[in-house]
């Protein structure tokens, strides 16, 4: 058992316990007087206001080196990759099973929307052959016209099924956008089947040619209504292709686009798989 002498001691521990909390002798509360409280709270309100400031500052000075059309930095991307639609490497096709390929006709018809004749007419019918270069100032940009009628049996105007029903395949390429991208030469795509005996291929627009005109690209902002031009690839399959997994690699042709580099698969060419079985 504690002793008498213990008890005094428990007491005043407890007492100064409560009173770091608050002592009602100073009227300390954590150990500051209300007026300490104060100034001390005036401070950081202060220097955080301060802070804030010099940050809004900042950007303020910041955003006026930007240019609401173009970004300040377009070193980094100088040459575009090549995109498939539909979005899928493999494309696995059974032609009595329409359910089946119907996914990739039905991801067509939505991409191709915006290429509808009906919405290009309302673009410029701009001479073909040469770069279609604009003021470049802040305003909205011309677009050339791009129907999806060019492309011809691959445009699903007149097959809905873009050739997956007759084991034809078609699937469209087009290159990413970079703003101010100027090809030199006559870029065109160019596919290839990875095995011994060539694949009869048939491009839409003629040999795959991806016309200047629609170049350069002024961004987001300035070309609000720009699409980028598409290439058509019809896999002209046979009864012997079928069954068969094919690779396909398509390159940019024809320019100073790069399409060799090895770090990048994607960079101004793309590789799917393609099997047909009926």
């Amino acid at each position: 058992m504690a002793s008498n002498e213990d008890k005094p001691a428990v007491k005043e521990n407890v007492s100064s316990w409560k009173d770091s909390i608050y002592n009602p002798r100073t009227g300390e509360l954590m150990g500051r007087t209300a007026s300490s409280w104060g100034l001390i709270l005036l401070f950081y309100l202060v220097f955080y206001c301060f802070l804030a400031g010099m940050f809004a500052l900042t950007m303020w000075v910041m955003l006026l080196t930007l240019d609401d059309y173009v970004p300040k930095y377009r070193d980094r991307v100088p040459h575009p990759g090549l995109v498939i639609r539909p979005n899928h490497l493999d494309i696995w096709v059974n032609k009595s099973e329409p359910l089946k390929y119907a996914q990739y006709a039905a991801k067509l018809e939505s991409f191709l929307q915006k290429y509808n004749d009906t919405e290009q007419e309302k673009n410029e019918l701009c001479p073909p052959g040469d770069y279609f270069e604009q003021e470049n100032s802040g305003n909205q940009k011309k677009v050339c016209q791009f129907k999806r009628s060019l492309l011809s049996r691959c445009s699903g105007l007149s097959d809905t099924t873009f050739g997956y029903g007759e084991g034809k395949p078609c699937v469209l390429l087009k290159m990413n956008r970079i703003i101010g991208l100027k090809p030199r030469g006559d870029p065109y795509i160019n596919c290839t089947a990875k095995r011994d005996t060539p694949l009869q291929i048939q491009y839409f627009p003629s040999e795959g040619r991806i016309d200047k005109v629609y170049f350069p690209y002024y961004g987001k902002k300035a070309h609000e209504s720009y699409v980028q031009p598409l290439v058509a690839v019809k896999l002209l399959l046979t009864k012997e292709d079928y069954n068969a997994e094919l690779t396909i690699e398509c390159r940019v042709e024809g320019s100073d686009l790069r399409n060799n580099d090895d770090r990048d698969k994607f960079l101004g060419r793309v590789t799917f798989r393609v099997k047909v079985v009926e």
